[in-house]
């Protein structure tokens, strides 16, 4: 029963991290709403439990050590989104990471131009909400449970 349980958890967090990219992708590219630079970063944890997913149907014999490297994606995606609503809300100011576009040393008058005509977004700014939340407190509760989910799914891996 905990192998079944554990499959599933799995199987699920792979969908969840499917459509939450396509989502964060949806609202980018079709509704037209910029992401900041922490946005973008939020993606990452994403990604990297798909590949981890994906490499542990493959090499099986790897698989707790990967329900531990998604414990700790998710875990870091956790602080990262925490630290993103701190932004948000302002309790912590803007650090490099927001301003990494800006702080390139341009060289000729046109990549000049062509920053000058990009819109650069803040990461205090919230851009996009659903029912008065951002992307990033979804993102944190999303983080949150996966996080809980492969900690129980990695103490209890050794039980029959």
């Amino acid at each position: 029963m905990i192998k079944n349980n554990k499959n599933f958890i799995i199987k699920f967090i792979f969908l969840i991290s499917i459509v939450a990219l396509l989502f964060a992708y949806f609202v980018e590219y079709i509704l037209g709403y910029q992401p900041c630079n922490l946005c973008l970063l939020e993606r990452i944890p994403y990604i990297v439990a798909i590949v981890v997913i994906l490499l542990s149907y493959k090499f099986n014999h790897f698989e707790k050590k990967s329900i531990l490297l998604l414990t700790i994606v998710f875990l870091v995606a956790t602080i990262l989104s925490l630290y993103h609503l701190g932004i948000e809300k302002g309790f912590i100011e803007e650090s490099f990471v927001c301003n990494l576009k800006s702080s390139m040393n341009l060289l000729s008058k046109d990549e000049i131009l062509k920053q000058l005509q990009t819109k650069n977004i803040s990461c205090k700014d919230v851009t996009f909400t659903i029912f008065g939340l951002s992307l990033t407190s979804y993102n944190i509760i999303i983080s949150l449970l996966i996080t809980y989910s492969t900690i129980r799914i990695y103490l209890d891996y050794d039980k029959n």
